[in-house]
């Protein structure tokens, strides 16, 4: 049988408090401990095959630094079922929940490196997945340089492609371009060009018929012989050489103008006629507008002007030097007519513009 202890009414006080905190513990304890059950129960419930999984790793660089603050991804085909989280302190991320079953994607990126990708990756029911050598490399820095050639550049370009234009692939035709929009010669190129053609070996075997043509119609007066053929051939060099470097170099270069034939190609027949007729009488100036032919109607009349030095006493005067200015203009205009109509097909590995 119990015996009672008489206590104080303090006793009594504190005895209370005591106990409703000791019901209050037990009640807690209680909740968690049902609470807890109810959650294992609720997982134990799920079938084995849907249970979710976890996906872990580190992300480090080549040389094996982890990556702080590097972006994860996590996705599936679903565009929905997509996760991002960032790395931590240590390069490690983790995703929870899963769904087993499913393809996944991941993809760690950073600022400054290249991104990572791994391969399809399908998670088991329950399965714990590690993900091992995310490495991330240095991005390559891809640098796009614009090269712009200067006028210059590109005139001498194609003055290449002019300098390689032959009339059956023999006969030297380097004055003329099929180029729409040519770049202007600079001094250096027109000179160039005209020295090219005065030294070319062809311009010297057609300067050698012209002098044996002479020589059968005994004109100038050098008489016959080897030495006439010599003191022609010797003329028709001098006139060849001063009209090409005269109308060629030396005055398009002070008048700044193209001493090149343009072809024209399309249009009107009669358009094309008038260009080619026109050509001795109105070139393009460097600049691109057209006017007055100075330097080739200059290098004509020059050049017939100076063969008063050395051509016959009888073959010289005004008269004689502008009769050679009126057949060299007139012959120019008949090499631009059959330009136009006729060589550019004859011209093997001519620039064309295509």
């Amino acid at each position: 049988m119990w015996g009672f202890v008489a206590l104080s009414k303090d006793s009594r006080r504190r005895l209370g408090s005591v106990v409703r905190l000791m019901h209050l513990y037990v009640g807690v304890l209680t909740l968690l401990t049902f609470g807890l059950s109810g959650r294992v129960q609720a997982q134990s419930d799920k079938p084995p095959e849907t249970k979710p999984g976890s996906v872990i790793g580190t992300v480090s660089n080549v040389n094996g630094d982890t990556v702080v603050n590097a972006n994860v991804v996590l996705e599936s085909s679903d565009r929905k079922d997509r996760r991002t989280v960032v790395t931590n302190n240590n390069g490690f991320f983790e995703f929870h929940d899963v769904k087993p079953g499913i393809r996944y994607y991941v993809t760690a990126s950073a600022e400054g490196l290249s991104e990572w990708k791994s391969l399809s990756i399908t998670i088991a029911p329950n399965q714990f997945k590690i993900l091992t050598d995310i490495r991330l490399r240095v991005a390559r820095v891809s640098t796009t340089v614009e090269v712009t050639q200067t006028s210059e550049e590109i005139a001498t370009e194609q003055v290449k492609i002019q300098e390689k234009q032959r009339i059956f692939g023999l006969i030297p035709n380097f004055y003329v371009v099929y180029e729409p929009n040519p770049a202007p010669l600079t001094t250096k190129l027109k000179f160039r060009l005209a020295l090219k053609t005065a030294i070319d070996p062809i311009t010297f075997l057609g300067i050698g018929i012209i002098s044996g043509a002479q020589q059968a119609g005994d004109t100038p007066d050098y008489g016959q012989g080897a030495q006439g053929f010599a003191k022609r051939f010797g003329a028709n060099t001098a006139d060849a050489f001063t009209d090409i470097m005269i109308g060629g170099a030396i005055l398009p270069s002070l008048l700044h103008q193209d001493p090149r034939y343009f072809y024209q190609g399309t249009g009107t027949t009669k358009s094309r006629i008038r260009h080619a007729v026109l050509s001795p009488f109105v070139c393009k100036g460097d600049n691109g507008k057209l006017q007055p032919n100075y330097s080739s109607l200059g290098g004509d009349l020059a050049s017939s002007a100076i063969s008063n030095a050395y051509y016959p006493e009888s073959n010289r005067g005004a008269g004689q030097v502008f009769t050679n200015f009126a057949i060299s203009t007139g012959a120019r205009a008949a090499a631009s007519l059959a330009q136009e109509f006729l060589l550019r097909k004859l011209t093997r590995k001519r620039g064309d513009s295509k």
